[in-house]
């Protein structure tokens, strides 16, 4: 007997983070194209459209540039902790995403049933506090152990910011547990089920609408973007905490940062936007709602065909005929009466995360960055107070409402 034929949660856990990993990696790098394709149409500019068509494959050139491209090693340099940093970093964002359910059907792997989530941790909202709070140390590490000063003042910037903002982040989403009364994800996202009316979603958004501001506010300061990258302004800091950073250790940088930015997105979803849940009923005039993945996916596979037809030719053209074939074969296979309903949480989840992660983008692309003192003034003097009243209020609602009313509570 093999150890995976005595264990097989074991080779399901290993098959579930190889796919993890694979979708996670995969998506931060196109994150990066997303950026400035976003980016450069609000700066009325193109983006990166040289690589394949559009761009597609400049994801594949940045990563090919970073993996060769020599590695130089500052002079009196700390240097296990200069290579430990960016791993430490990267590493802690990726673990995040294990606690994360991708919605709420069970699948079956090798003749085992098992979540769409890695781990299930019945605390995953702490687990998940605890693993961005560990974050702070690979960016504390990398400017320590840069034997630079500008890296060094980037990274107790860094630190400050990322400490400073981690307290109203946290403040802010006690409500949501309150309310759900529950650090487990799945039943925080349970607690929003239904609608009011019939058709409006009960999710902790609108109960928790300063909550949900004072949380996303404090997740773009967390995870060091703009408008509050201050740290790494080019201006003041050369590049804030990996001035001294090249090669791949410089890409692990910033795969951290968009992997916390897909975790904060992912964390909003689950706590505020109703997680899986979908935004309208599907009974009744909204049953037709359950075939938006299908609609959704052949569109999208439509367009590519339409469009490598219309403006591309060559290499261009095939590669955009291939990814239109690959969406329209998605399409059929989501529109299956034994995989659509399977679909519908994971589509929801991820349409709320990319939503998400456009906000983050329009924003780096709309607002100017803050001055500093200003930005740690903002915390300290506006976030915090405004989380903690919130946390307080929502304590005292339902507080009124559990003992049923202010006589309950005085009896």
């Amino acid at each position: 007997m093999t150890l995976f034929e005595a264990y097989p949660l074991l080779l399901v856990a290993l098959v579930k983070t190889g796919i993890l990993l694979f979708l996670a990696l995969t998506a931060v790098a196109y994150l990066s194209w997303f950026e400035r394709k976003v980016v450069g149409h609000i700066q009325s500019r193109l983006g990166p459209y040289r690589v394949g068509p559009h761009g597609l494959l400049q994801p594949l050139a940045d990563g090919l540039k970073f993996l060769f491209k020599e590695g130089v090693e500052p002079q009196g340099a700390d240097r296990l902790v200069y290579y430990l940093a960016p791993f430490l970093a990267l590493s802690l964002a990726l673990s995040g995403l294990a606690v994360i359910p991708f919605g709420p059907a069970e699948i079956e792997i090798f003749g085992v049933r098992t979540t769409l989530a890695v781990a299930e941790v019945e605390l995953g909202l702490l687990f998940l506090f605890a693993i961005t709070a560990l974050g702070v140390y690979g960016v504390a590490l990398a400017g320590w152990a840069s034997n630079s000063k500008y890296a060094l003042m980037g990274g107790l910037r860094s630190s400050a910011q990322m400490i400073s903002y981690e307290i109203s982040l946290t403040l802010s989403v006690i409500g949501v547990v309150l309310l759900a009364g529950s650090f487990n994800l799945r039943e925080i996202v349970a607690a929003q089920q239904g609608y009011w009316f019939g058709a409006v979603p009960r999710w902790f958004l609108l109960p928790q609408l300063v909550g949900f501001l004072c949380y996303f506010t404090s997740a773009i300061a967390e995870t060091n973007r703009a408008p509050f990258d201050l740290p790494e302004a080019e201006t003041e800091l050369v590049a804030g905490f990996h001035t001294e950073y090249s090669s791949f250790q410089f890409a692990m940088f910033f795969m951290a940062e968009y992997t916390a930015m897909v975790i904060a997105s992912c964390l909003a979803t689950l706590l505020f936007l109703g997680g899986w849940e979908s935004p309208l009923p599907t009974t009744g005039a909204f049953a037709w709602t359950v075939y938006l993945p299908t609609v959704v996916l052949g569109g999208g596979g439509a367009l590519l065909l339409v469009d490598a037809l219309r403006h591309h030719r060559g290499f261009a053209r095939g590669v955009l005929a291939l990814l239109g074939a690959l969406l329209g074969g998605a399409a059929w296979a989501v529109a299956q009466p034994m995989i659509l309903p399977l679909v519908q949480g994971p589509f929801w989840f991820l349409t709320k995360v990319f939503l998400l992660l456009f906000v983050y983008v329009w924003v780096r692309g709309t607002l100017p960055r803050f001055r500093y003192d200003k930005l740690m003034a903002f915390g300290w003097k506006v976030l915090l107070p405004v989380a903690t009243l919130n946390a307080l209020v929502t304590a005292l609602v339902v507080l009124l409402r559990e003992s049923g009313g202010l006589a309950g509570v005085l009896r």
